[in-house]
């Protein structure tokens, strides 16, 4: 009787698991066996001998990264950047999610959710150009516009790195506040209504409902969200640094990161050993950043901690 019933239950998760197959696949593929590649790192990569054919060379590669000028300079924009992506774009998130659960029964609300997804949807290579359309020196919209009637001299928006780091804010922004509201707008119609009817009859407000009630019911979330984004610090967004700017050489001062780097690294010089190095670097120090702000998130709150 219990063979038969292990052969029952497992003849009804088939369907779950052919469901689950394309996603299996996916991650299988992307993550687990590109992992195959990190003993390049230690390896001088000859591309005439191959991969088990080249030569073991220790830590040469992660030396090679880190004793370029542009070591430093491409690690703090790196940190800077994706520290402010965090703390900016998180209270941009949860302010925009709560004012779409504000007017979730208006007939603009689809409408707003919907523009503010939009640009998450586009790539950088479009989102590249809409803004090339408006910092273009020639016939860019702020400069034949916005500046002429003002009666300011047109600006050279892609020699000029002392703004980029708003620019590349402000396009990031742009591009994923409507995503990350979504996930919050999910978190606050999951919280219960009698919570929010029961302070209203108390007197609560709505700046006090959202104090005392919805941003101390999101702190799991917010915390999650944060953890991951923590794990990715040290990587960046390819397109972002790299499309946006137009890889113009006079950016790479505020628009240099590891990302941008190893590529340009992986063009020019053709080293698949120092660009393995980088990704495992970026992979570890990551899992490493993710465990201890866990480990400080369980020690303060074991309710909010991941793991």
């Amino acid at each position: 009787m219990t063979g038969r019933k292990r052969k029952g239950r497992g003849t009804k998760n088939v369907p779950l698991l052919l469901i689950a197959l394309p996603g299996l696949a996916y991650l299988l593929i992307n993550n687990y066996i590109p992992m195959f590649g990190i003993f390049l790192a230690f390896k001088s990569y000859d591309f005439s001998k191959g991969v088990f054919g080249s030569p073991w060379c220790g830590f040469d590669n992660f030396k090679f990264l880190f004793k370029t000028k542009d070591a430093l300079i491409m690690t703090r924009n790196t940190i800077l950047y994706n520290f402010a992506f965090i703390v900016i774009g998180t209270a941009l998130g949860i302010f925009v999610a709560i004012l779409l659960t504000e007017i979730v029964k208006s007939v603009w609300a689809k409408f707003y959710q919907s523009a503010l997804l939009l640009p998450y949807l586009l790539s950088w290579v479009v989102i590249s150009y809409m803004v090339f359309a408006f910092l273009n020196s020639d016939s860019g919209f702020i400069n034949n516009t916005v500046l002429k009637v003002l009666g300011m001299a047109p600006v050279s928006w892609y020699t000029k790195s002392n703004i980029w780091p708003f620019i590349l804010i402000l396009v990031f922004l742009w591009q994923t506040v409507g995503h990350t509201s979504i996930i919050y707008m999910a978190s606050i119609a999951g919280i219960d209504k009698g919570i929010y009817e029961a302070a209203k009859i108390d007197g609560a407000g709505k700046i006090k409902q959202i104090f005392y009630i919805t941003l101390p019911l999101l702190r799991p979330t917010i915390t999650i969200m944060v953890l991951m984004a923590i794990g990715k610090i040290f990587f960046s967004d390819f397109g972002l640094f790299y499309q946006v700017p137009m890889n113009s050489g006079a950016l790479y001062g505020v628009t240099q990161t590891i990302d941008t780097f190893v590529y340009r690294g992986l063009m020019e010089l053709n080293d698949v050993g120092m660009s393995s190095a980088a990704g495992l670097f970026q992979s570890c120090v990551g899992f490493v950043l993710v465990i201890t702000a866990n480990a400080l998130v369980r020690k303060m709150n074991p309710e909010n901690a991941l793991f």
